[in-house]
């Protein structure tokens, strides 16, 4: 019986070890940005300071601000990009679900295949398509590639089959519904727990992207703040006290993360709540 315990025991002490782990790094940026400069380099301890606020307030102040203006793009990139890639696998997962067409399989077949491709392979290639409209060095260079996400349409397709009755399509048919006012009345408020997945893995993933604005962007001002943060630290080598400036801007950038994702799983309980109303 004690054996028997100890291996039902054992998952969740497995849980609580990769919990630790994954939680450890965050409370030490929560602790490290409360330390000032000397206290951060000089202290290894878990104890918290009482710097937080004189960091917040030379962290913006930082050539006038500059770090809002990273933030500001970050949220610029994500929100924008992330919102149209949703509408966009919105629209082409109902298509590839819904709609039979030659080649129908084949291109389901490559947005799978574009699934497993690593972003790292095609930032080269998108840089010199970008390089060659003459759109380097702008918002749209990191905006454009964002918008199409292979994932994100592979994940709409499964869920615009799973959730969008082929009965209820054929009888708004009948009564006469094109198919524009079927997608906007019909189609898209069905699918709407699948697009809101959509748009939070895309805005996760655009906040997070690094490799596609350093290679796109030159104009600091244009940093998404991913790409600032990394500025910050190559420069805390020759100016150490731009370490605490970078420890607090990861602590703030996570913020909007944790907010959105607060939001989005409050949504996702209300519509399942609504989904068991109407069953």
């Amino acid at each position: 019986m004690t054996r028997l315990r100890a291996l039902g025991a054992l998952p969740t002490f497995v849980l609580l070890v990769g919990a630790a782990y994954c939680l450890l790094p965050v409370a030490w940026v929560v602790v490290a940005s409360t330390k000032s400069s000397g206290e951060l380099f000089a202290t290894s301890t878990f104890a918290p300071g009482t710097s937080l606020p004189a960091n917040i307030a030379e962290l913006s102040a930082y050539r006038d601000g500059l770090f809002w203006s990273w933030l500001a793009n970050s949220a610029l990139y994500a929100g924008l990009g992330a919102l149209l890639s949703a509408a966009l696998s919105g629209v082409t997962g109902y298509a590839l679900a819904k709609f039979a067409f030659r080649g129908r399989t084949l291109i389901f077949n490559s947005l799978i295949a574009g699934v497993l491709v690593p972003a790292v392979v095609l930032a080269i290639p998108q840089y010199l398509l970008i390089s060659k409209v003459g759109l380097t060095d702008t918002y749209l260079s990191v905006l454009v590639p964002s918008v199409l996400s292979p994932y994100g349409i592979y994940l709409a397709r499964i869920y615009a089959a799973a959730s969008v009755p082929d009965d209820i399509l054929e009888a708004a048919r009948t009564d006469g519904a094109g198919e524009t006012r079927l997608l906007w009345s019909i189609v898209l408020p069905m699918m709407a727990p699948g697009l809101v997945t959509v748009f939070l893995f895309q805005f996760v993933s655009i906040w997070n992207n690094f490799l596609l604005p350093f290679i796109m962007l030159g104009d600091d001002r244009k940093f998404p703040v991913t790409l600032g943060l990394y500025t910050l630290l190559n420069q805390g080598n020759t100016t150490p006290a731009l370490y605490t400036l970078a420890v607090v801007g990861a602590l703030i950038s996570v913020l909007p993360l944790i907010a959105l994702f607060l939001t989005l799983q409050r949504y996702w309980r209300i519509d399942l709540l609504s989904g068991a109303v109407k069953a």
